[in-house]
């Protein structure tokens, strides 16, 4: 009877022991961590603002305080020109450029944060624009504030290259789905009474090949 005893307690105490393994092999298997899929963010897309560019209402922009998550924010320049944020509340940011109005944010967190560091990037212009692209000296977006003519647009834009064709300016413009150029010659502009010196719409493309 001891001896059966024994060996009975041997065979159980070795299937604890397979069962202890299976087991602990079963849930090890389970647990095992698969590796992180990491999905990346989609690009934010910048707009192609110039650094003249100054803001105006619908504008979104984002605002970067260094090593703050609180204070970086995505704003939109609201109908009557200011942005908020916390601590420092409104901020008139239309009629400025992205570098005045980091200035003036920063020199206000200076009362709540040291010396903090800010940067401001206009992510996408949606206010009233036009644009001047070829031979100019800054081709780009301008925003349209008011009544602007081709020669206002031109200084804005600071002038020509020394290859541009002053003879075959155009302008384009959509009208109900469909484009409208209007050509224009520099010299009548300053020479002839301001023939084709058109006030620009929003979206309007001045071309100066």
């Amino acid at each position: 009877m001891v001896r059966g005893g024994g060996l009975v307690k041997t065979r159980w105490a070795v299937a604890c022991v397979l069962s202890f393994v299976l087991f602990s092999g079963t849930v090890s298997k389970g647990l095992t961590a698969e590796p992180a899929t990491v999905v990346p963010l989609p690009p934010q897309h910048l707009s192609n603002a110039t650094p003249e560019y100054r803001m105006g209402p619908e504008d979104l922009l984002r605002v970067s305080v260094w090593e703050n998550r609180d204070l970086t924010l995505d704003l939109v320049v609201r109908p009557d020109g200011k942005i908020s944020m916390p601590l420092i509340q409104d901020v008139m940011a239309a009629g400025r450029t992205a570098v005045d109005l980091a200035a003036e944010i920063q020199q206000k967190l200076t009362t709540f944060i040291k010396e903090p560091q800010v940067s401001v990037i206009v992510l996408q212009i949606n206010a009233p624009k036009f644009f001047v692209i070829g031979n100019v000296i800054r081709p780009g977006t301008y925003p349209l504030r008011g009544e602007t003519s081709v020669l206002q647009a031109l200084s804005l834009a600071g002038g020509f290259t020394q290859f541009a064709s002053l003879k075959n300016i155009k302008l384009i413009r959509s009208i109900a789905g469909r484009q409208e150029v209007r050509r224009i010659n520099y010299n009548k502009l300053i020479d002839d009474g301001g023939e084709g010196n058109y006030f620009l719409g929003s979206g309007d493309t001045i071309v100066v090949p």
